[in-house]
Formats: structure tokens, sequence, C-alpha cells
């Protein structure tokens, strides 16, 4: 029987979109994945991600068995607090791009927040009033062409986003039109950033799961100090990939095939304990 890895997108990127690392990844392993974060009302957004975490282990434990928790910024997060609350669900825990918090950064989050500035510490800022809604898929994807975030995907992942990152705009089609616009609420996207965990349910360095940290070489998001702190845990590893923030989606062979060597790494070591 395969071994599951279960997946968390990051903040605005429907799990589908990241077809091709799932692809690559699918002749060893079962992916399996949450289609949409925060979209449930039972799980509503709040802060420091706690309903969230909530609902990602409400899935996680539907699997049966203990799984391999991939996540993508907002989704390793999710997957190291998940682990942390019920580490006899995991196996371990791989992050792809996502900082692995000191008690400093939880500081400055606390501050901002307190401050009214966490739209400057994270992306909220530059989402808020971010166009939404497209003539067509032409048109889409020549706006996210334009834009800095997207302008290395690999052109079969900026194909998938336009697949499953957009939707029929049905205010557009009630009024007669036609259109698209984006599947993920920018509201709540909004809200997931405002809400980014200032605290954490456990100490990392108690978990005794492997976790591994792979951060992208030009991400302004996982810093030197967050590889040392992954490098502390009992079973910790920080791994660095060409590319930024978004390297699953510019990189997603060589993202995948690093994971593959991590998970197989890790099952020969627990084979042996």
């Amino acid at each position: 029987m395969s071994d599951i890895v279960f997946f968390a997108h990051a903040n605005g990127f429907p799990s589908a979109t990241y077809g091709k690392l799932f692809a690559a990844l699918e002749p060893e392993f079962v992916v399996r994945s949450l289609p949409q974060h925060g979209h449930d009302p039972r799980f509503p957004v709040e802060d420091n991600w706690q309903s969230l975490v909530d609902e990602l282990l409400h899935h996680v434990r539907a699997q049966a068995r203990p799984v391999w928790g991939v996540g993508h910024s907002l989704g390793g997060v999710l997957h190291l607090h998940a682990a942390l609350r019920q580490p006899a669900l995991y196996r371990g825990v791989i992050m792809l791009d996502s900082p692995l918090l000191s008690s400093t950064d939880r500081w400055l989050i606390r501050a901002a927040k307190r401050m009214g500035l966490i739209d400057r510490l994270t992306p909220a800022g530059r989402t808020l009033g971010r166009r939404e809604r497209f003539a067509d898929r032409a048109s889409a994807r020549e706006y996210f062409l334009s834009k800095a975030l997207f302008k290395d995907f690999d052109p079969d992942c900026l194909e998938a986003y336009l697949d499953h990152g957009l939707k029929t705009d049905e205010a557009a089609e009630a009024r007669g039109g036609a259109g698209l616009r984006l599947a993920f609420d920018p509201d709540t996207e909004i809200r997931i950033y405002r809400s980014v965990p200032h605290v954490s349910p456990g100490r990392p360095a108690d978990l005794a799961l492997p976790v591994a940290v792979i951060g992208g070489e030009r991400s302004r998001v996982v810093l030197p100090h967050h590889g040392r702190n992954a490098r502390r845990l009992p079973r910790g590893e920080f791994h660095r990939l060409p590319g930024g923030h978004m390297f699953p989606f510019e990189r997603p062979l060589m993202t995948a095939q690093l994971v593959r060597e991590l998970l197989h790494r890790w099952q020969l070591e627990g084979q042996a304990r």
C-alpha cells in the first residue's frame, strides 16, 4: 500500500493548480489534498489560523493512517501546527518555502497586529484592490504574465492556474454577459494573511517527527535564520532550490524530486528504527 502525501496549498492557490507536482509524485505516493483551505463555513478563518488547523486535521484524520504532510507557504505552517497538536497523525512534514518562526518572529507579528501594520508585514496590502475579474482566459493569462509573482511559472503550472484558479463569473452571467473571476475568495485570502500566527500550539523542538524546510534561493519569505531553526530540530533539515517563493510552480519537477528523495530516506530511517 502506497504512503499518503497530504498536500496543503499556498494562500490563494487551490490545490489543483499543483497538478504537475502531484503527477510527479503519484507514481510512488497517493496524493490527497483539500481543494481550498478557508472556504468551509465550519472552519472560519480566525486569528492564528487555529480553525484552519482544525480543518486540516479533520481531513488528515479521515485518511485513517498517518500521512506525510507536504505544504507550500500557508500549507507548510498548517501542517507543522497540525503535527504539533496531533503528531500521531503524521509520519513527517515538508514545508515548501514556509518559515519556521522564531520567538522574535512571532513577537514582531504580534506587534504588527496590535499596531495595525500587519498589511505591511504580509502580502495582505498587495492583495487589497487586486484585479479579480477577467473578460476571458486570454486576458487573464496576459494579466498574470505581467505580474512578478507569475513571470517565472512553468508554462504548465500557469495553465493549471488558469484552469483551476479561475471560475465562471456568475454575476456577469446574471447580467447576460460572460467572464471569469478568481476561484479563491479574495476576502478570505486577505483574512488569512492578516491572521498569520503569532503563537504556536507547541514547541517544534519537542517534535520527534522528521521535518524539512525547503526554501527558494531567491525567497524573501524563508530567511537564513529559518533554515537554522529547522536544523536545530531533533530530526530537522533545511534545503534550498532555485527560484523564489513560488518555486513549486516555477520548478515543479525539481521540487517533486527533492520531496521524493526526502520521503524515501525517511521511509528507510523509519524501517531501521
